[in-house]
C-alpha cells in the first residue's frame, strides 16, 4: 500500500521532457474533486523556447482528459473495471494529448466517463456519479461527465472529452460551461477508444471562450485566416418554442446579434419543416399511427437514426469483447446489445442516406458564413436517480438537437446562458462542416454580449409582477396545448408544468396535464392531477372524466363510476360520461 501511495515517476515517451506523476486513485478523492477524476497525474510540457521565439500557445493552462485517451504506460479504463482488467498498458500517448502538452499545457488527471463511453446521463453503476457543480441534485450529463465537472468546478482550465451523439455538448449544457464539438474528422482520433467511427469526435470544455478558441487553434491545425463576421444567423424558432426557457434565451441571442452585427443578418426558420423537406430519407424511420400521422418530430427522428448508427458501430467495435469477457455493463448498454431491434444492411444504408442529406441540408441553409442557433438540450438535467434516465425516450430526447451537427458532420458550440428554474440554461451555435475556426472566432466575439443579454433577460423575468406571471402561464399552457395536438405528450407535460409553476391555482392547467399523462399511460399522475383540478374547481367536468378514466385503468372501478356519474350531473348530455358509466356498471354491477 505504501508503494502505491508513493509518487511514480515515469518517462512519458512523448518525444519531450515530460514527467508523469500519479498521486491518488479515484475512490480516495471523490468528495474532494466532485467525483470527476479517475486518477490524478501530471503530464508536464517541454521548456519554453528562448526569446525572441514566442512562448507555447497554451502556456500556463491546465487540463484533464476523459478516460478514453491513451497515456503511455497506463491502461485506459473506458469507464468499466472489466475493460481495465482485460486490457494491456497503452504503448503510446494519444495524439491530441501530445499536441496539448507540446503546446504548453499541463495535464493534471483523467476523468470519469459513462460505462464504455456509451451513455448520455453521466450516472454510473461502477463508480460514484460525478457531482454537477451547477446543480448538485441533478445529473452531470455524459458520456464525458467527469471532464465537464472538472471544468465547472474550476479544477482545470479546460478538458478533453469525446462526442458522438452529444457526449460533450449535453454535459456542457447540464453543468453550465462551454463545450465544443468540432467537425467530424478534423481532429486526430489516434489513441482514443472508439465508440462510433462515423460520429466520434474529440471535443473540449472550458469556462473562457478565449481558452476554448486557443485549444481549437492547437488541435484543429487550421491555417491562419483573418476573422470574419457571420452574414447569416438562423434562429430555429420552433425548437426554442418547444423548450421551457427557449423564448428568453432566443431573445437574448437576437439582441446580442443585433447589437454586434445588425438586425439584417437574422433569419427565422421552422427547422422541423425545413428538415422534413430537405431530408426525405427521414420518413423511412417514422412510426405511423393508424391515421397515417407521424408521431415524432424531425429532430427526434434524426436522433433515432443517429442512435441506430451508434449502436451498429459500437457493436462492430466491442461486441466481440463483450461476448468474450462478459463484463458487468450498464443496463442501457445491455438492453441495446441484447434486446434492441435488429439492424439490417438496409437500415444502415438508410442511415447513411440521412447523413448525406443532412450534410447538404445544413450546407444549403448556412453556406460559408452562416450559423444556426438552437437549444442545446430539450429539457433541464433530470434529478439523480430519476427513472426516466434509463428509458429509450430519454436517450432520444436528450440528443434530439445534438443530432443536427452529429448527422451533418458540422461543428457546434454550447454556450451557457445563466439559469432557469435553478438549472443551467444554454444555447448552441452550429456551423457547416469545416467552419470550426469561424465558429470559435464568432463565439469569442459574441460571448460578452450574450452573457450581458442573458443577465438582462434573467433580471427581467424575476422582476415581473403577478399579472405577467399569469400571462406567462397562459402562454405556457397554449404551448402545451399545441404540443398535445401534435401528440408530443412529454413536451406538453413540460409546458403544463411550467404553467403550474407560474400559477398553481388554475384547475385547467392540472386537468390538461392529466390528459397528457393519460396519453402516456401514467395513470397515477393523471389521477393526482385530476384530483387537484377538482379541488380547485368542483365543476370541472373534464377533470372528473379524466380522473374516472385513470381510476378505471388503475382498477378502482367503483370510484371511476362515481366520477363519471358526477360528470353527468354537471353535464347531463355528456355522451362520454354516460357511456363510460353504463359500461362499468354492466361489467362491475
Amino acid at each position: 500500500m505504501a508503494s502505491q501511495a508513493a509518487n511514480l515517476w515515469v518517462l512519458l515517451g512523448l518525444g519531450l521532457a515530460g514527467i508523469l506523476i500519479m498521486t491518488r486513485k479515484f475512490k480516495k478523492a471523490v468528495k474532494a474533486d466532485f467525483g470527476a477524476f479517475v486518477e490524478r497525474l501530471q503530464l508536464l510540457p517541454p521548456p519554453q523556447p528562448p526569446p525572441p521565439k514566442a512562448p507555447h500557445p497554451l502556456t500556463g493552462l491546465s487540463f484533464a482528459i476523459s478516460d478514453v485517451f491513451d497515456i503511455n504506460g497506463f491502461v485506459t479504463g473506458f469507464g468499466n473495471p472489466d475493460w481495465s482488467r482485460t486490457h494491456e498498458l497503452a504503448s503510446q500517448t494519444s495524439a491530441v494529448v501530445c499536441a496539448l502538452v507540446e503546446g504548453g499545457a499541463t495535464c493534471t488527471g483523467r476523468t470519469i466517463v459513462d460505462d464504455m463511453a456509451f451513455g448520455i446521463s453521466g450516472e454510473h453503476i461502477h463508480y460514484d456519479t460525478p457531482t454537477n457543480p451547477a446543480a448538485p441534485a441533478r445529473i452531470p450529463g455524459g458520456s464525458s461527465s467527469g471532464a465537464s465537472v472538472a471544468v465547472a468546478a474550476k479544477f482545470v482550465d479546460f478538458s478533453l472529452g469525446t462526442d458522438a451523439v452529444g457526449g460533450v455538448r449535453v454535459p456542457a449544457a447540464y453543468c453550465g460551461v462551454l463545450g465544443f464539438r468540432p467537425s467530424h474528422g478534423t481532429v486526430a482520433h489516434t489513441g482514443v477508444i472508439p465508440v462510433s467511427a462515423s460520429l466520434d469526435t474529440v471535443g473540449w470544455f472550458a469556462r473562457d471562450p478565449s481558452i476554448l478558441r486557443r485549444v481549437g487553434h492547437v488541435l484543429l491545425q487550421v491555417p491562419f485566416a483573418s476573422q470574419r463576421n457571420p452574414r447569416n444567423v438562423v434562429i430555429a424558432d420552433d425548437c426554442f418554442q418547444s423548450v421551457n426557457s427557449g423564448d428568453r434565451v432566443s431573445q437574448a441571442v437576437i439582441k446580442a446579434v443585433e447589437k454586434l452585427f445588425g438586425r439584417q443578418i437574422i433569419r427565422h426558420e421552422n427547422l422541423e419543416a425545413y428538415l422534413n423537406s430537405k431530408v426525405p430519407s427521414l420518413k423511412q424511420f417514422a412510426s405511423k399511427k393508424s391515421n397515417g400521422e407521424r408521431k415524432s418530430s424531425a429532430t427526434n427522428l434524426l436522433a433515432k437514426v443517429m442512435h441506430t448508427l451508434k449502436r451498429h458501430e459500437f457493436k462492430q467495435n466491442h461486441l466481440e469483447w463483450i461476448n468474450a469477457a462478459k463484463p458487468n455493463l450498464d443496463p442501457v448498454i445491455s438492453a441495446q446489445m441484447q434486446g434492441g431491434p435488429e439492424i439490417t444492411d438496409s437500415n444502415i444504408e438508410n442511415c447513411h442516406a440521412v447523413r448525406n442529406e443532412m450534410r447538404s441540408a445544413l450546407n444549403d441553409l448556412l453556406k460559408d458564413d452562416g450559423i444556426l442557433v438552437i437549444p442545446t438540450v430539450a429539457e433541464p438535467p433530470p434529478k439523480i436517480g430519476a427513472k426516466e434516465i434509463q428509458s429509450e425516450d430519454y436517450q432520444i430526447r436528450s440528443c434530439s438537437f445534438s443530432s443536427i451537427a452529429s448527422m451533418s458532420g458540422g461543428c457546434q458550440v454550447c454556450v451557457p446562458m445563466g439559469f432557469h428554474d435553478k438549472c443551467p440554461a444554454s444555447v448552441s451555435f452550429v456551423a457547416r462542416q469545416g467552419g470550426d475556426r469561424f465558429l470559435l472566432d464568432t463565439i469569442q466575439s459574441m460571448y460578452a454580449s450574450l452573457q450581458e443579454q442573458a443577465e438582462v433577460a434573467t433580471k427581467s423575468s424575476t422582476s415581473g409582477n403577478a399579472i405577467s406571471k399569469e400571462a406567462s402561464a397562459e402562454m405556457a399552457k397554449e404551448k402545451g396545448n399545441q404540443a398535445y395536438k401534435d401528440k408530443q405528450w412529454q413536451k406538453a407535460i413540460g409546458f403544463y408544468t411550467e404553467a403550474i409553476k407560474l400559477n398553481g391555482n388554475s384547475a385547467t392547467y392540472f386537468s390538461n396535464r392529466a390528459a397528457a399523462y393519460l396519453a402516456m399511460g401514467n395513470f397515477l399522475q393523471a389521477e393526482a392531477d385530476s384530483s387537484k383540478a377538482i379541488d380547485l374547481d368542483k365543476k370541472n367536468v373534464k377533470a372528473y372524466l379524466r380522473r374516472g378514466t385513470a381510476r378505471e385503468m388503475l382498477g378502482y372501478h367503483k370510484e371511476a363510476i362515481e366520477d363519471f356519474r358526477y360528470a353527468l350531473v354537471l353535464e347531463p348530455t355528456n355522451k362520454r360520461a354516460s357511456q363510460s358509466a353504463d359500461r362499468l356498471k354492466k361489467l362491475f354491477p
